[in-house]
């Protein structure tokens, strides 16, 4: 990372001098430490992989920590925009970061890619902050289906709910709670907890005194396995589902016994090797999880990993066609075809499903980003096709 940061600020500084040059350049701002580093990590890990061109043009990465602080993605996207005059942004990978930055990136109309999950980052489009806002991960809405039609397949009648006391949470249970109303599942308890809280004992007998037949955590990373550790040492028997947000190596390594039979929603990437032949994703999944897996271990492929790349895949696709309308790197002129090109994204297809971005919709995905997935003998599987009932 070191050496690309720094080769990065260096060519920087000299753009300065002359507002057009020859290479791309794209500031990276990640949660590589903090709460959210089991989720930067392997996005870090996959710019690392990224390779030293995008449509056919050299690129320069720099890459900033925010330490899962929104204030500091702030400051750091700042100083990219303004001082190193970036020609796009990748991250951050929180919500609540991506939305401390909107202002930022509509002022100096910096395009953004952000590897955060909450649909509020690009939506609505009318307002002009979003309308330099896109994101990789698949919309809460759209996994939120995905987990109520799983509910109602297994006949679950009454459901609990516990999720961070943030955008994240919130986010989640304005999605969830009136699908699951929509499909005859009643919404017996909804708690919520700090990223950073070491207790959730209250809420958790909350829940278990409403005797949910299952229970949803809206969290991420490995604040995400707090209220089901605590509800497993209690007692609880029911189904657990978390979202797509658990989908890292240590949330299997720390939650032990206490995750084994989770079920959550999750891009193809993750399970790709489970998935069936005819899968539209299969082909393009398993061929970055081999990739990825072959540098870093088997079993370490992540959703965020597969966004991170599913965002360079995006761009080398859009800079070739924003740098076909003459416009020179370095410029506003640029900035403003790649942020075009971004939106006329068609059939592109990723790690994690296949895009078809527009003024309409800055994400893209369909049903063919995202499966059921469960945790079995200590791995994440492929459970099904994650439909709606």
């Amino acid at each position: 990372m070191k050496s690309w940061s720094l080769r990065g600020f260096l060519l920087a500084g000299l753009a300065l001098a002359s507002a057009a040059r020859a290479d791309i350049t794209v500031g990276i701002d990640l949660a590589t430490t903090g709460p959210a580093a089991a989720i930067g990590i392997p996005s870090k890990n996959v710019v690392m992989m990224w390779p030293p061109t995008l449509g056919g043009q050299k690129a320069t990465y720099i890459i900033l920590d925010d330490a899962s602080d929104p204030t500091n993605t702030v400051t750091n996207v700042r100083k990219l925009t303004s001082e190193q005059r970036i020609d796009v942004l990748v991250g951050p990978n929180t919500t609540p970061a991506a939305l401390a930055v909107l202002d930022v990136i509509a002022e100096s109309k910096t395009p953004m890619v952000a590897l955060a999950a909450n649909a509020s980052i690009i939506e609505p489009h009318a307002d002009a902050k979003r309308k330099w806002a896109f994101k990789m991960p698949q919309n809460d809405s759209l996994m939120a289906s995905a987990i109520v039609g799983h509910m109602a397949r297994a006949g679950v009648k009454t459901v609990g709910f516990i999720g961070f006391n943030d955008s994240y949470g919130e986010s989640w249970w304005n999605e969830f709670s009136p699908l699951a109303l929509k499909a005859g599942i009643k919404v017996v308890a909804n708690e919520r907890y700090n990223r950073t809280d070491t207790s959730v004992t209250g809420q958790v007998l909350k829940l278990m005194v409403a005797k949910p037949d299952a229970i949803l955590v809206a969290a991420s990373s490995t604040p995400a396995l707090l209220p089901q550790k605590t509800l497993v040492d209690r007692g609880y028997r029911g189904k657990l589902y978390q979202t797509h947000g658990i989908a890292t190596p240590e949330f299997l390594r720390l939650g032990g016994k206490a995750v084994e039979g989770t079920l959550f929603p999750t891009g193809p990437g993750v399970v790709a090797h489970g998935l069936p032949a005819s899968h539209p994703v299969k082909k393009v999944a398993t061929e970055f999880v081999d990739r990825y897996e072959a540098k870093f271990g088997a079993g370490s492929v992540t959703q965020f990993a597969g966004d991170a790349w599913g965002a360079w895949m995006l761009l080398d696709d859009a800079v070739g066609r924003a740098l076909k309308k003459g416009a020179k790197p370095g410029t506003p002129a640029f900035r403003a075809a790649l942020r075009d090109a971004l939106e006329s994204t068609s059939n592109l297809t990723v790690p994690n499903g296949v895009l078809n971005i527009s003024a309409s919709d800055h994400q893209g995905f369909d049903e063919r980003s995202r499966v059921m997935g469960i945790v079995r003998d200590g791995k994440f599987a492929y459970e099904g096709e994650g439909k709606s009932k």
